[in-house]
């Protein structure tokens, strides 16, 4: 019984170790909301702050916006695209290319949230493909994958996510600058939000499926942040959790209340 207890002991400090490489990471996507008034308010809040210098903050902009929101952000807080497309350039009306974000400044993109998937039909295939120009761009990606609730209820909530990973996983190498997003599409602006022990689960599957299909390594170092009616209130027990390693937040990232979530391991 001894030697178990300190097995089980020195497995929970190597995972402690462990979650400490890995960098709490925050972004805000605000989706079709804001205009230049309300950049700014959020620009406020971000300054005044404070905000962890522990954690990476980002904040995904409408593409109208983007330079006016890198101008007036606060130094620590980085604006993303929400979506780019798989090539540079060409006969595609309404895209934006990761070589027009370099070309702005923007070095952060937001690939693959379930209202492309499944609002705009963008399937794994195409998903995939997005990622791999925009990491060879330069780019550093925030990849979404989740599961709806009739998925989750028929009790396939693994094999979704492991397909949407697997579809990134067989096309890049480098997972260096990619930020997997895992957000059950259930808990996206429903006001239900997945209950730390639930994500969690999902979080450690993804993890053990990193280290058995790509690497080890890829699985110690690879981000994954939990999305889904993230709030100032819920924010705090999801931290806690080992393998949430931060957070994809929608409509509360308009709000002053994201400070709180960014700084949720407090």
């Amino acid at each position: 019984m001894a030697t178990l207890l300190c097995t089980c002991k020195e497995v929970n400090r190597i995972r402690a170790v462990v979650t400490m490489g890995r960098k709490f990471w925050v972004g805000g996507n605000w989706k079709m909301n804001g205009d230049k008034k309300g950049i700014e308010e959020i620009s406020k809040f971000l300054t005044a702050g404070p905000l962890d210098p522990n954690v990476d903050v980002v904040v995904g902009v409408p593409s109208i916006y983007l330079e006016y929101a890198k101008g007036i952000l606060p130094s620590n807080v980085a604006p993303a695209a929400q979506n780019c497309y798989k090539v540079p350039k060409g006969a595609f009306t309404g895209e934006i290319s990761p070589a027009m974000l370099n070309d702005v400044g923007v070095k952060w993109v937001i690939l693959g949230h379930s209202e492309r998937r499944h609002v705009f039909g963008e399937n794994d295939d195409l998903v995939s493909d997005k990622v791999v120009h925009a990491l060879e761009s330069g780019l550093n990606v925030v990849a979404c994958i989740g599961e709806k609730l009739d998925e989750r209820e028929g009790g396939k909530t693994e094999e979704v996510v492991f397909h949407q990973t697997k579809a990134i996983a067989d096309k890049i190498k480098d997972w260096s600058k990619v930020v997997i997003a895992y957000e059950p599409v259930w808990a996206i602006g429903t006001g239900k939000t997945a209950t730390p022990d639930q994500a969690q689960e999902v979080h450690k599957k993804l993890r053990e499926w990193l280290s058995k299909n790509v690497s080890e390594q890829v699985a110690q170092d690879t981000r994954i942040v939990y999305g889904g009616s993230v709030t100032g209130g819920n924010c705090k027990d999801l931290a806690k959790e080992a393998d949430i390693d931060g957070f994809l937040v929608g409509g509360a990232s308009l709000k002053p209340e994201f400070v709180q979530i960014v700084n949720a391991k407090n």
